[in-house]
């Protein structure tokens, strides 16, 4: 990023984007939950780094700064006073582009995990910005809370308290969704084991 900022040097643009497409377009999909749009805003990140190359300071580390530039263009896509499309009936492969073929498994259970899907998705999506954001770092980007805690530009204690009640209110949206007993636990990467719960889903 420094002989991007000082030197305009695209091979190394095109480098950075090459490592950090994937990631954003992962981010960019679940924060607004429609892939066509999230591939555009992934694209909008990358065209405002290099215009703002300039102004990156080469003491933070490139990744905050990036990750940041694609969470505010999300909020601004979410408060746009336009019409939000149904959020997307598949999975994500490792680019971040919606798929409705799990390789390995039956036609009933890649049935069942287009619906597991949907619902989580329709859940992220009804959270406020605030829980959603910080859920998706750290859940699904694997970041931890300190590095959110950069990003958002709040304490790691808010971070942490986000979290919490974020999952909370994912697990009583998700519950309800299923018809699962409150006292079943649900969590983001964790899943239930199907053979204790026969009745459950796997969420994820």
């Amino acid at each position: 990023m420094w002989r991007v900022s000082r030197q305009d040097d695209e091979t190394a643009f095109t480098t950075l984007m090459r490592r950090w497409h994937p990631p954003i377009l992962r981010l960019c999909t679940r924060m607004i939950g429609d892939p066509h749009r999230a591939e555009d805003l992934a694209q909008e990140t990358f065209s405002r780094v290099f215009t703002q190359r300039t102004k990156y300071q080469p003491e933070r580390r490139f990744s905050t700064w990036l990750w940041r530039i694609a969470l505010n263009l999300c909020y601004d896509e979410l408060r746009a006073p336009r019409r939000r499309e149904e959020p997307w009936l598949g999975s994500e492969d490792e680019t971040g582009d919606p798929t409705f073929v799990s390789s390995g498994l039956s036609p009933d259970r890649q049935a069942a995990r287009v619906e597991e899907d949907r619902l989580v998705q329709q859940a992220l999506a009804a959270l406020p910005d605030t829980y959603r954001s910080v859920l998706i770092l750290r859940h699904y980007q694997d970041l931890k809370f300190r590095e959110i805690a950069e990003i958002l530009e709040i304490p790691e204690g808010t971070v942490k308290s986000r979290m919490v009640e974020g999952l909370n209110q994912l697990s009583r949206r998700l519950h309800a969704a299923l018809e699962i007993s409150p006292s079943d636990h649900i969590g983001l990467g964790n899943p239930p084991s199907p053979a204790n719960r026969p009745n459950q889903k796997a969420i994820l």
